[in-house]
Order: C-alpha cells, then structure tokens, then sequence
C-alpha cells in the first residue's frame, strides 16, 4: 500500500499563495507521475496538475501561469505553488500518486480563498 500526507492548506485572502506539499510512503514501486486535484462544493473532482516521473508537466487552464507543479523524485514528494489565488480556488485539494498501474489518492486540505 501506498499511503499520501498533504500539508499547507489554509485560509488566504484573494490574490495571496500556498504552496502544497504531499508525501507518499509505504511499498513504493516506482512513481510513474503524481499530481494535484480538487473538489469545489457541489463540483466533480477536476485536475489542477501533474507532472510525470520524466518531468513533464500538464495543467489545467485555470491553473496554467499561477500554479506551478514540480517533484522529488528521490523522496517520493510532489509541490503545488498556487498563486493569485481567487475565491473560486476554494477547493479540497488531493495529491495523487500512480505507480505500477494503480492510481492512490491522499485525504485531502482544504484550501480557502476569502474576498
């Protein structure tokens, strides 16, 4: 099993920033890629980023400029800079991380931007 920590959730005001932290640990098998979800209320869970073992990196268009994603490969951690954050970021934010073909989901933090 392969357990995820997110860290560095919070409550900001419109146009600050967090920075996202997520761990993996346990029976690591090689990481394929990890990346960044959320969950606004009463919304489906969409991509915000990820970024492959190699290094590339996709973004949704809401985050493309603002919230750059990167990784240690060698301690299994994946980042998320969010800045110019908005009221409509407001979101639980969960790291994912696949590896040997299955996708492992961490339990979330809960970002809120306030106008």
């Amino acid at each position: 099993q392969v357990q995820l920590v997110e860290s560095g959730g919070g409550l900001v005001q419109a146009g600050g920033s967090l920075r996202l932290s997520c761990a993996a640990s346990g029976s690591i098998r090689g990481m394929s890629a990890m990346g960044w979800y959320r969950q606004g209320p009463e919304k489906q869970r969409e991509l915000v980023a990820a970024i492959t073992s190699g290094g590339r990196t996709s973004y949704a268009d809401s985050a493309k400029g603002r919230f750059p994603t990167s990784s240690n490969n060698a301690k299994n951690m994946v980042y998320l800079a969010m800045n110019s954050l908005k009221p409509e970021d407001t979101a639980v934010y969960y790291c994912r991380f696949d590896s040997s073909g299955r996708a492992y989901w961490g339990r979330g933090t809960q970002v809120t931007v306030s106008s």
